[in-house]
């Protein structure tokens, strides 16, 4: 399933007029590709990470995933695209607090009467040991550490096999060992899994630890000059 983008634009009326924030995005990516969106806070990268992730819609452009353009869909539909094709990583890790860590990977399989409960249960239990949290399945959220938790989602994000993974500053509140450990993870799983992996961040750390770097600029992305001095 490849990832097309063309001509992707994202603007917001305001009482002086509209305010484009994304100015013509192109973007092809293939199954196994991995990408980091650069730039600093307010620069796009995560409106960006919205449109391609569907959870907003375009003003300007068009966009493919595999054989569909999500934004034709009807709302409902959209979700269950979304749900099936999509896994999302953020810089909260938005856990339910009163939910299980084995419970929270298993909430994206809640959402269609079609899966097979044996078969997703299976896949959480796997995919947390994976992550190395087998010992912690009936922990709550608020018993583990930040990275941990950090783990927990993405293995959530991972539970229906999406095509597209998307991390939004992944590790923008972890330490800097934890961090590191979460993004190999980040890593290590898209490879497993053979995703298309898109994270957005202004680390340059980070985003040295991926193949492909690009830069949001102006609303428009542009290859990566490499870090600032």
């Amino acid at each position: 399933m490849k990832l097309l983008a063309e001509n992707l634009a994202k603007s917001y009326p305001t009482r002086s007029g509209e305010l484009a924030v994304l100015r013509g995005i192109n973007l092809a990516m293939a199954p196994g590709e991995a990408l980091a969106v650069l730039g600093p806070s307010g620069s796009g990268k995560s409106t960006l990470l919205h449109l391609l992730g569907t959870l907003d819609r375009p003003t300007g452009g068009t966009y493919r995933l595999g054989d569909t353009n999500p934004f034709t869909l009807g709302e409902t539909a959209l979700a269950h695209f979304r749900n099936r094709h999509i896994g999302f990583v953020f810089q909260e890790h938005y856990l339910l607090p009163q939910c299980s860590v084995l419970e929270n990977v298993l909430i994206p399989s809640m959402a269609g009467t079609e899966l097979d409960p044996t078969a997703t249960g299976r896949r959480a239990g796997e995919l947390l040991a994976r992550v190395g949290l087998s010992a912690r399945l009936d922990h709550r959220p608020a018993e583990l550490s930040g990275g941990e938790r950090q783990r927990v989602a993405v293995a959530r994000a991972l539970l229906l096999r999406p095509a597209l993974l998307l991390a939004d500053e992944p590790t923008g509140n972890l330490d800097r060992q934890t961090a590191r450990a979460v993004a190999k993870l980040l890593l290590d799983v898209h490879r497993e899994e053979n995703t298309i992996l898109i994270v957005a961040t202004h680390s340059a750390e980070l985003a040295q630890m991926l193949p492909r770097q690009l830069e949001m600029i102006d609303g428009t992305l542009a290859p990566w000059q490499g870090a600032r001095p």
